[in-house]
């Protein structure tokens, strides 16, 4: 650690997904460089699931883990919330509050009008980035972005796609602007050995239109003989299990549901990401890790991971094209293992939870600095 102590408040509306996962590897490494950590949540996040993930994060957040109300869209609770995290943030004396997604970013930002010292930073893991600039939803919540720019000691985001994305949407940052990529732990960086009874293929992801699950399957389907895992649920299930009797592959594909992804990865010899659109999707990184041949989709940060391989991505929606690339797995396994370790070279030395901690450490600091905190 480069300095004292901090007291850092970490802002999400659900613990859940990559945003979550991202949230959780900062709380612990920071906890162990000796940083204090509170976590805000919503009030509503208390199924079993989501309990279970938190109290894994108890021995690390030793400013406590708080529940307030944060609903999806407008609601009661931003008009309190705000109030609540500035009272927080003053009676456990922060430092940083560090908002995450769109409205962790808008609450930690608010709480800056109360009398606090504080300083706010926020990471957007797409949030207000997923409204189109059209929309009625998306001006509004655009505009509060700008307005919300000047109580903003920084804004850190997880791909130069993201930063991309948000200057085109809202406008180039008025404060300072980091790109700090997601790491993966050290364990995640152990190989996971394929089954013996592996398929070709395995998918980790939601079950919806946007990951791509339907180019994927017409892809599969003009590949001879090959087999795929699909490990996931959502909310085109049904409509992805008649489309895959309708290509008459019900013995080719096998739907698992979700799993952990390196549990899954043991079923299959080649993972798939078909993504349509993405930001910095963390199974990509943990497939590398786990040191399995990859095929994805160029999409939002995709390539920033891929880096001097990016030029073997698919594009996306294109399920010729995809299929090229699987029977070129299928045929060329030697070549696609060279690839893979070449990949898994550049994310080892790039994709760290202890670089992306590091980075953010410093951002925090340059924050208070420049301040004078």
């Amino acid at each position: 650690m480069s300095g004292p102590p901090l007291k850092i408040l970490q802002i999400l509306r659900a613990p859940v997904g990559g945003l979550f996962r991202h949230v959780a590897d900062l709380t612990r490494e920071l906890a162990a460089r000796g940083h204090d950590i509170g976590i805000v949540v919503d009030i509503l996040a208390n199924d079993a699931q989501t309990e279970e993930l938190l109290r894994g994060l108890d021995a690390h957040a030793r400013l406590g883990i708080h529940r307030l109300p944060m609903p999806r869209l407008f609601g009661k609770g931003d008009l309190t919330t705000p109030f609540a995290v500035t009272r927080l943030a003053r009676r456990l004396e922060v430092d940083i509050i560090h908002g995450h997604g769109a409205k962790g970013g808008f609450y930690a930002r608010l709480a800056l009008y109360g009398r606090t010292r504080a300083k706010a930073v926020y990471t957007p893991h797409g949030g207000v980035l997923h409204y189109a600039a059209d929309s009625r939803s998306g001006r509004l919540f655009h505009q509060i972005e700008r307005l919300l720019m000047a109580r903003t000691s920084a804004i850190i985001f997880e791909s130069a796609y993201a930063e991309k994305t948000y200057t085109a949407l809202i406008g180039a940052p008025t404060c300072p602007a980091e790109i700090i990529h997601n790491g993966l732990r050290p364990e995640e960086f152990e190989p996971v050995p394929a089954a013996a009874d592996a398929a070709d293929f395995v998918f980790v992801g939601e079950l919806r239109t946007l990951k791509g699950i339907f180019p994927l399957v017409e892809a599969l389907a003009t590949v001879p003989g090959a087999k795929l895992v699909m490990a996931g649920d959502g909310p085109e299930r049904m409509a992805l299990e008649a489309r895959i009797a309708e290509l008459g592959l019900a013995d080719r594909v096998r739907l698992v549901g979700s799993q952990p992804a390196r549990r899954v990865f043991t079923l299959g010899r080649c993972v798939i990401v078909p993504s349509l659109a993405e930001s910095l999707p963390y199974v990509v990184l943990e497939a590398a890790a786990a040191r399995l041949p990859l095929i994805a989709t160029r999409v939002g940060g995709i390539p920033e991971i891929f880096g001097p391989m990016a030029a073997s991505l698919v594009p996306a929606g294109d399920s010729a094209a995809l299929a090229k690339a699987m029977q070129e797995f299928i045929d060329s396994p030697a070549q696609s293992e060279a690839a893979m370790l070449q990949l898994l070279a550049h994310i080892e030395a790039r994709f760290s939870v202890r670089r992306m901690t590091d980075a953010i450490e410093e951002t925090y600091r340059a924050g208070l600095e420049k301040t004078g905190a």
